[in-house]
């Protein structure tokens, strides 16, 4: 395993495009990552953390035209998109297609967790030349462990799971150590599936709070 810097974050997207994991820094914790395409390393991902194979991944996308090119996008979710991304809050939507949607089930369907990320992981995203998978470095469930914020909480994680990772970026200590905000936009309506970074409030505000509702969801994020 190497330990690397920011500035060497090409060597993340080239183990990315190799079919490896990898872990990078964000502002809320450190995020585990694959190629979402590569149905082997999503599954690797999946066992390392004893997560369930129903808790979805985190789809990280290039960009919101990126977005716009796999997934329905409804008017909700543009104007969150709009005052969000890159940021905090992920959006549940449908595939355009959903065979597509099949081929990447380790990220959901027929809906699934879109995010356009900001910081390192926004340009690890930028520089692979594949759809990034991502969720938070830890043990899942009520046995497991909170997410890593700090590289020696990562190195635990690794030696207590035995990870096959050849890349770790170094991000120092993440200071917010909270969740993505979870909204669910599709043609069943728009509303609150998880909160966290970003404010119920501050969702609210750009929707209009009658147009929102909150919904309860077993929706998947970072833990």
């Amino acid at each position: 395993m190497q330990i690397v810097k920011p500035n060497d974050l090409a060597l993340a997207a080239h183990a990315i495009e190799a079919g490896e994991l990898v872990v990078v820094p964000t502002q809320r914790w450190y995020m585990l990552c694959c190629d979402a395409s590569n149905p082997d390393a999503c599954a690797r991902i999946f066992t390392t953390k004893r997560r369930p194979p129903d808790k979805s991944l985190l789809f990280v996308a290039q960009s919101p035209e990126a977005v716009r090119q796999r997934f329905h996008v409804s008017k909700e979710a543009e104007f969150l998109a709009a005052a969000f991304w890159p940021g905090d809050l992920a959006l549940l939507l449908p595939w355009r297609d959903p065979a597509e949607g099949e081929r990447h089930q380790a990220v959901g369907t027929p809906e699934a967790l879109v995010t356009v990320a900001p910081g390192i992981l926004g340009e690890l995203a930028a520089l692979t030349a594949v759809p990034i998978a991502a969720t938070s470095a830890n043990v899942s469930g009520t046995e497991g462990t909170a997410p890593s914020i700090t590289l020696e909480e990562v190195l635990n994680f690794v030696a207590s799971t035995e990870a096959d990772l050849p890349i770790v970026v170094d991000g120092g200590v993440c200071p917010i150590a909270n969740h993505l905000t979870i909204v669910r936009c599709t043609a069943d309506g728009t509303g609150i599936a998880r909160e966290g970074v970003v404010h119920t409030r501050a969702v609210a505000a750009v929707l209009g709070g009658d147009a929102m509702e909150k919904h309860r969801s077993a929706a998947g994020a970072d833990r």
